[in-house]
């Protein structure tokens, strides 16, 4: 389970269901983390995948220098 902001995120963004195993099938999941690139999506409920990407970004990524300080392998 990914930690995210605070705990009212850490309860929309992990819902889990005992009646539905895909968050976009479930009524009560409203976002959506996706952990492949670290953003958040307001799930759309129209039967399909569909999300809408929170566009927001803190400062210290809005540019490029957060990936020089990265470890290089």
């Amino acid at each position: 389970m990914t930690h995210h902001c605070c705990e009212a995120m850490n309860g929309r963004a992990n819902v889990r269901c005992d009646q539905h195993d895909d968050p976009f099938a479930c009524p009560d999941a409203l976002i959506e983390f996706s952990a492949k690139f670290q953003e958040y999506g307001l799930i759309i409920h129209d039967g399909d995948t569909s999300s809408i990407t929170i566009d927001w970004v803190p400062a210290a990524f809005q540019d490029d220098r957060w990936l020089a300080e990265l470890p290089q392998d």
